[in-house]
């Protein structure tokens, strides 16, 4: 899939050219929009939002959306909807995932939801998230290996697939799923502070190698990966931050993260030198921020405990993966056509 970006600033399409796409998701931690129209061999960006709302701020604690938690989600919703007014959308899906799954006031948000923004929000399940993540993932693992496992750690939970491909350029097939009931808003709760501790860290990492057991047991991963030709594709936040850390790049940079291969001894040694960082040094990290550095220890541990049981030498980074599975399958099913455009530069995307 060929991603081209353009500016968010851009000038309303054309109604005589390609239609245009719109999904948008409602997570458990961010609510994110990606617009953007057919361009050859895949979609060309015209608008993309994403903003941190932490939707699922004390759910696991009370079993509900809290007050708070709805009006920051809602806010960044009006966003979205003004930014779809701006755009001839000629299909727009919206999905919501973990924290409205979860959530027993979940339905009655998203009814809220509809009546302020106009927004019609469906809650997906947990199967659907890691095909759509597959799908906005399949161009990077074109031609590299038989098996892949992909994991999208997300803030209320961490889905994982395990692929296969029938020949060099096959297109993936889901052989199994798992979706583990952990993420960073879950997990930066219930540990605290000592999620940034290092015994509070392989705490962690060991209750999560212990629920990944299970898929291992059912599909023999590890067996696999000894045998050669599977590649580990990672795409959230955590990871495109990690790779962020590992290049010591001077500022995020969409360009330089989606697609990267990373060798893993490189990503433990990040690691291992971020949980001797503290806070505020995390926090002044061009790469990590005030947003980030409260969840970048669980992400990471959910990462670890995956490596641990799966040592995959090299992972590729996709800052990619639902939004853009949406947008390839609506553009499938209107039967768009690609045609050419001309490459863009403008803001990029970050998961």
């Amino acid at each position: 899939m060929n991603v081209i970006e353009a500016s968010s600033l851009a000038s309303p399409p054309s109604p005589l050219g390609p239609p245009v796409y719109a999904a948008l998701d409602l997570g458990t931690n961010n609510c994110r929009l990606l617009i953007a129209q057919p361009s050859r061999g895949g979609f060309r960006v015209l608008d993309t939002f994403s903003r941190m709302v932490r939707l699922g701020e004390g759910l696991d604690r009370s079993g509900e959306l809290q007050p708070a938690a709805q009006e920051r989600a809602l806010a960044a919703l009006h966003v979205c909807a003004r930014r779809l007014e701006r755009r001839s959308v000629a299909k727009l899906r919206a999905v919501a995932t973990e924290a409205c799954r979860r959530a027993r006031n979940g339905r009655d948000f998203l009814e809220r939801v509809k009546a302020e923004t106009g927004l019609v929000i469906e809650v997906i399940s947990a199967r659907e998230e890691v095909e759509l993540a597959i799908e906005g993932c399949a161009s990077l693992l074109e031609g590299r290996a038989r098996r892949v496992l992909l994991f999208d750690i997300g803030g209320g939970s961490t889905e994982i697939a395990w692929i296969r491909r029938d020949g060099p350029h096959g297109r993936p097939v889901m052989a199994g799923y798992f979706s583990l009931p952990f993420g960073v808003v879950t997990l930066a709760e219930r540990l605290g502070t000592a999620a940034a501790t290092p015994e509070g860290f392989f705490r962690m990492v060991e209750e999560i190698t212990e629920r990944l057991l299970a898929f291992e047991r059912i599909h023999c991963i590890a067996k696999e990966i000894g045998c050669g030709g599977v590649e580990m594709i990672g795409t959230s936040g955590t990871m495109t931050t990690l790779a962020g850390v590992v290049l010591d790049l001077p500022r995020y940079s969409r360009s330089l993260i989606d697609g990267v291969v990373l060798e893993a001894d490189r990503c433990e040694s990040a690691l291992a030198a971020l949980l001797t960082a503290s806070r505020e040094r995390l926090m002044r990290h061009p790469c990590i921020g005030a947003d980030r550095a409260d969840y970048l220890f669980p992400g990471c541990a959910i990462f670890a405990a995956i490596r641990r049981l799966w040592p995959v030498r090299r992972l590729i980074v996709a800052d990619r993966g639902l939004r853009e599975g949406i947008i390839l399958r609506l553009m499938r099913k209107k039967g768009a056509r690609m045609r050419t455009a001309a490459p863009g530069s403008g803001r990029g995307m970050r998961g």
